[in-house]
């Protein structure tokens, strides 16, 4: 009897000792949930790729000023690198692929996870505003080559000639060694991605780019692909990427950023972890001699973060609180590295 009793008190010891640790863990988990809530942040918070990314978040704050949702904002303001010339990889301007022919590749996506995408896309200007078509004008997420420009035409836009005379000379002068290689090199300026928060916490983002240089006709890179160049929970976060698009394409990149945010990684953290896994997914591949990737990512509660393979990425933030700059980004490479 004096055993039993004795058994049964170590038991209910011992039940109590595991719930009151158990309890310690749910309580430790919604602290930090309460933590992270709390961080007061001030929205909206924009960040997109690239020195071009400054005026485009000039324009996207301007617009979110103005009362515009997140996803127009974002419209307006990567269409301002996709009109410039001077830019040589986004929209007018971009150099061609190894035919001489531009062709654009575009994609957005909102809180409600809608999302519009075009690839492969000749003689529109802005391929953005194409691609916000594709999401409210079509029960499709996604139009390619001519039947992107079929659509687009049908929509009112005007058939263009993007190849400026600078990139047309671009283009001869690689024509004499035509080297079909990839030459992707730390400063290639591919893509703008751009990410956005609202005051009442919601995320968009979109990406659009004129892709590598003289790739074959045909070719589509990360950029308009969901879950690839792009990706968004408006419960958990946003991610975008910038870089070679074969080695983003093969890791699901933008969307394996989101999901670590998830499981409560910070952006840099989040971003620095995929960045990795592409490393060592390619540290033997044939990509690897030119290599270069990159994230930025935006969490629910505002906080951003960005990381890439190799040095010389870097990124334009917006918030209120330090208004519109470049921010340097980390790279797990240094320039000595390579």
């Amino acid at each position: 009897m004096f055993k039993r009793r004795k058994f049964i008190k170590k038991v209910a010891l011992g039940t109590v000792g595991v719930s009151t640790i158990l309890a310690c863990l749910d309580n430790s988990k919604e602290a930090k949930k309460v933590a992270m809530v709390s961080k007061k942040i001030k929205k909206p918070v924009i960040i997109s790729t690239w020195r071009h990314g400054l005026a485009a978040n000039e324009e996207a704050w301007k617009q979110l000023e103005n009362g515009a949702s997140t996803l127009d904002a974002i419209v307006a303001g990567v269409g301002i690198p996709e009109a410039d010339p001077k830019v040589s990889s986004v929209g007018y301007g971009g150099l061609p692929d190894r035919e001489g022919k531009v062709t654009l590749d575009a994609c957005i996506m909102d809180h409600h996870s809608n999302c519009g995408s075009v690839a492969f896309l000749q003689g529109i200007k802005h391929p953005i505003v194409v691609a916000k078509k594709v999401l409210d004008n079509t029960p499709h997420t996604m139009l390619v080559g001519e039947g992107a420009k079929q659509f687009a035409l049908s929509e009112g836009f005007v058939e263009e000639n993007l190849l400026t005379e600078k990139s047309k000379q671009a283009w001869r002068k690689w024509l004499k060694k035509s080297k079909y290689t990839p030459v992707i090199n730390i400063e290639n300026h591919d893509t703008i991605s751009m990410l956005v928060i609202d005051e009442a916490g919601n995320l968009s983002g979109g990406c659009t780019t004129s892709g590598a240089a003289w790739k074959m006709h045909g070719r589509v890179g990360d950029s308009p692909i969901i879950g690839a160049g792009l990706f968004l929970d408006n419960d958990v976060g946003a991610a975008a990427a910038t870089g070679l698009g074969e080695a983003i394409i093969r890791t699901a990149g933008s969307a394996m950023v989101v999901e670590l945010m998830r499981q409560e990684k910070s952006p840099n953290e989040a971003c620095k972890e995929i960045v990795e896994r592409i490393y060592n997914k390619h540290k033997n591949h044939k990509d690897m001699p030119y290599l270069q990737v990159g994230f930025i990512a935006l969490n629910k509660q505002g906080e951003y973060g960005s990381y890439s393979l190799r040095g010389g990425f870097n990124c334009a933030v917006y918030d209120k609180e330090k208004g519109n700059r470049m921010e340097k980004v980390t790279a797990r490479m240094t320039r000595k590295d390579f």
